[in-house]
C-alpha cells in the first residue's frame, strides 16, 4: 500500500471515530390517540421537549389536512396568511428553527379541538471534548474498563501496523 493510501485510510479511521451522529425525534402528534377530535393537544405538547431538526407528524390524508398559521390564525382557527399547508398524508414537518410553531386542522376540526401550538427549542451545545474525554476517562477506568479513547487510539495504532506490516516494509 502506497504511503498517500495509506495516510488516507488513516485520516478517514480517526474522522470516522471521532464523528457522532446527530438526528432528531419524530413526534407523532396526540401519540396513540393521533390527528382527532377532542384531543388535548396542549397537553400532549405540554409532555413533550422539542428541539431544532425534529420531525412533527400529525394526521391521515383521507380526513385531515395541516396548516402550519401564526398565532392570530391559531387562536381564531383560520387559515388566513398560512405559512404551510400539508395534504398528502402522513408527512413529517421538519422543526428547522427556534421558535413557537402553531399548527391546525383547515377542514374544521380546529374549531373542535384540532390545533397544536408547540415551542422548539435550540440544540444545547455539545459539551467540550475535554470535559467528555475526562468523563469517559474516570468512569470507565472505575468500571474497571478502557476509556473509548485510548481503545480508538489503540485500533488506530493497530491498523497502521497491520498496513505496514502486510505492505513488506520490514
Amino acid at each position: 500500500m502506497s504511503i498517500p493510501a495509506l495516510l488516507f485510510l488513516v485520516v478517514a479511521v480517526a474522522i470516522s471515530a471521532t464523528i457522532n451522529p446527530v438526528t432528531g425525534t419524530d413526534h407523532i402528534v396526540g401519540a396513540n390517540h393521533g390527528w382527532n377530535p377532542g384531543i388535548n393537544y396542549t397537553l400532549w405538547a405540554n409532555n413533550q421537549t422539542f428541539y431544532v431538526g425534529d420531525l412533527i407528524c400529525m394526521y391521515q390524508k383521507t380526513q385531515y389536512n395541516v396548516f402550519e398559521v401564526n398565532e392570530t390564525g391559531y387562536d381564531n382557527c383560520t387559515t388566513e396568511g398560512a405559512v404551510g399547508n400539508w395534504s398528502s398524508g402522513k408527512d413529517f414537518v421538519l422543526l428547522d428553527k427556534a421558535k413557537r410553531y402553531y399548527f391546525i386542522c383547515g377542514t374544521g376540526g380546529c374549531f373542535n379541538g384540532m390545533k397544536v401550538s408547540v415551542l422548539v427549542h435550540a440544540l444545547p451545545p455539545p459539551p467540550s471534548s475535554s470535559a467528555v474525554a475526562a468523563n469517559a476517562t474516570s468512569s470507565a477506568s472505575r468500571r474497571g474498563f478502557p476509556s473509548p479513547a485510548s481503545l480508538g487510539f489503540r485500533a488506530l495504532l493497530g491498523l497502521a501496523f497491520s498496513v505496514w506490516v502486510g505492505s513488506g516494509w520490514i
